[in-house]
């Protein structure tokens, strides 16, 4: 199986959503608002900003393989 590798990212303060390539290997820990600049990071519990604010999760995750 193939990771889809863009996640819709959408801020929780001004609501902007934007659509973002996400890095295959790794995880993204911080994510600015290209509108409110407010700086995203992880909710508890997820490995990255795709995985708290984005409609698809990070690739490590989307394979089942260990994130992070």
């Amino acid at each position: 199986m193939k990771a889809k590798l863009t996640s819709e990212i959408t801020c929780p303060d001004c609501g902007h959503r934007e659509m973002e390539t996400m890095p295959e290997d790794s995880c993204q820990y911080f994510y600015e608002c290209k509108n409110c600049k407010v700086l995203l990071k992880p909710k508890h519990g997820d490995c990255c900003v795709f995985c708290s604010y984005g409609d698809t999760q990070c690739p490590p995750i989307q394979l089942d393989q260990s994130c992070c």
